[in-house]
C-alpha cells in the first residue's frame, strides 16, 4: 500500500510532459521580450522628449518692400528750415516770460516782456510834447487870425488916407509874423510825433514776439536775467528762447559724391527716424547744397517731408532711402520676414520651429516672395517671435533645445 503512494509521487517524465516544459519556456521567453521592448521605447521616448539638441537662433522681423526700389542710402539729422533765436534789440532785465518748452505760438505774440517803465514814461511824456504843440498850434491860430483882421482894417484905412504908411507896415508885419508861428508850430507837432513815435518803438522793443508761428525748442534766459543785444556783460543773455516751424522740418543728409548721379530733384524718398523704428515716411528730395565738403566728399541733400507726423522733432538722427519710383500705398506696408534657412520641410510641409521657452513649437508657413536676403511670410508667425535659424533634421516637434550662450 504504502509502495503504490509512493509511485504515484513520481514525476513523468514521458513525451507530453516534455512538451508542455518547453511551451511554458517559449512564452516566458517572449514576454521578456516584450518586456525588454517596452523598456526600449519608453527609454527612447523619455530620450527623445528630455534630450537637447543644441540650435542658432534668429528673430522674426519686419522688412519693407521699399528696400527693392533703393538705390541709394544716406544718413542725416532732421533740422527746420526755419529757426531763431528769440532777443530784443532794447537791454534790460527780463520781467516776464510767457512760454515753455513745447509752448505753441503765433507770428507777433508776445512771449516775454523786459522792464520797460523808463520807456513807458519817455512815452507818455512824448505824447504830452504833442498835445502842448497842438496846443501851441491853437494859440498861433488864434493870433494869425486876430493879425489878419488888423491887418485888412490897416489896408482899407490906408487906402482913404486915414492912417500913416508906417502903421499900415507895423500891421502887415504883425500878420507875416503870425503866419510864419502857424508853419514853425506844426514843425513843431511833426517832430513831437516823431519822438512820440521812437519812444513807443523803444516801448515795443522791450515786447518780445514770436517772429513767426512755430514752436518753443529752448528756453535760455529766466525772469530777473539781463538781456543785452550782443550778450556782452557778464551773466547776461542775448537769447530769450529758441523756436522753430515745426511745417518747415526737413532732412539733411550726405550724399557721396561718387553717387550724386544717381540722385535728381523730386526724387522720391522714404525716410526712417531712428526714435521711430516702425514708421517710414514719404518725402522727396528738394535740393541740393551746391558745394562739396572737401573733408568728407559729400555734398548735402535737404529732403522735405510729404508725410507729415507731429512726433518728429528737429536734430532727429533720420535714414534716407532714394528710391527709383514712388511707391504704391501696399508697398509702404511692413511685410513679415525670416532667413530662408529657418524654413525646412516636413511632411509636405513648410515650416519654422519657434522656441518657446526651451522647447520648440513645429509651425506651418505660407510663404511670400523674397524681400533682399530674407523671404516674406504670409502667415504663421508675428514679428518678434524667436525661432531656430537652422532646423536640424532630428529637429522635430516639443523637442527641447540648448540655446548659444550670450
Amino acid at each position: 500500500m504504502a509502495g503504490e503512494d509512493l509511485s504515484k509521487l513520481r514525476i513523468d517524465r514521458g513525451p507530453a510532459a516534455s512538451a508542455a516544459g518547453g511551451s511554458r519556456r517559449r512564452h516566458r521567453r517572449w514576454w521578456w521580450v516584450l518586456v525588454a521592448g517596452a523598456v526600449a521605447g519608453a527609454g527612447w521616448a523619455a530620450y527623445r522628449f528630455t534630450a537637447t539638441i543644441p540650435v542658432e537662433t534668429a528673430a522674426v522681423a519686419s522688412a519693407y518692400p521699399s528696400q527693392a526700389y533703393t538705390l541709394l542710402n544716406a544718413t542725416g539729422y532732421v533740422v527746420a528750415q526755419r529757426k531763431a533765436a528769440v532777443a530784443s534789440k532794447a537791454t534790460g532785465r527780463l520781467e516776464w516770460l510767457g512760454v515753455r518748452e513745447g509752448s505753441v505760438v503765433k507770428a507777433g505774440e508776445i512771449i516775454a516782456r523786459l522792464e520797460n517803465k523808463d520807456v513807458i514814461a519817455a512815452m507818455e511824456q512824448a505824447a504830452a510834447n504833442i498835445k502842448v504843440a497842438e496846443a501851441n498850434l491853437e494859440q498861433g491860430l488864434t493870433e494869425l487870425r486876430d493879425a489878419e483882421r488888423a491887418f485888412d482894417r490897416s489896408r482899407d484905412l490906408l487906402a482913404r488916407n486915414f492912417v500913416a504908411q508906417a502903421s499900415h507896415d507895423t500891421a502887415v508885419a504883425r500878420y507875416e509874423k503870425a503866419r510864419a508861428a502857424i508853419s514853425g508850430q506844426k514843425a513843431s507837432i511833426a517832430v513831437a510825433q516823431a519822438n512820440y513815435r521812437a519812444s513807443r518803438v523803444a516801448v515795443d522793443q522791450t515786447l518780445i514776439r514770436a517772429p513767426f508761428d512755430g514752436v518753443v525748442l529752448t528756453k535760455n534766459a529766466n525772469v530777473g536775467d539781463v538781456i543785452t543785444p550782443f550778450s556782452s556783460a557778464l551773466g547776461s543773455q542775448a537769447a530769450v528762447v529758441t523756436m522753430a516751424d515745426m511745417s518747415t522740418l526737413e532732412v539733411e543728409a550726405d550724399v557721396s559724391e561718387s553717387n550724386l548721379s544717381k540722385v535728381k530733384l523730386d526724387q522720391p524718398c522714404e525716410i526712417q527716424l531712428d526714435a521711430l523704428p516702425n514708421v517710414r515716411l514719404r518725402g522727396a528730395l528738394h535740393r541740393l547744397v551746391p558745394t562739396v565738403d572737401r573733408s568728407k566728399a559729400t555734398v548735402m541733400a535737404k529732403i522735405r517731408f510729404i508725410d507729415q507726423d507731429a512726433r518728429v522733432l528737429p536734430e532727429m538722427s533720420a535714414k534716407v532711402a532714394f528710391l527709383t519710383q514712388e511707391l504704391q500705398a501696399e508697398l509702404r506696408m511692413p511685410r513679415t520676414v525670416v532667413p530662408p534657412a529657418a524654413v525646412a520641410e516636413r511632411n509636405g510641409r513648410r515650416v519654422v520651429y519657434v522656441i518657446r521657452e526651451d522647447r520648440v513649437v513645429e509651425t506651418p508657413v505660407e510663404l511670400g516672395g523674397k524681400i533682399g536676403e530674407m523671404v516674406e511670410i504670409v502667415k504663421g508667425v508675428q514679428p518678434g517671435d524667436k525661432i531656430v535659424a537652422r532646423p536640424p533634421g532630428k529637429l522635430h516637434d516639443g523637442a527641447r533645445v540648448s540655446l548659444p550662450a550670450k
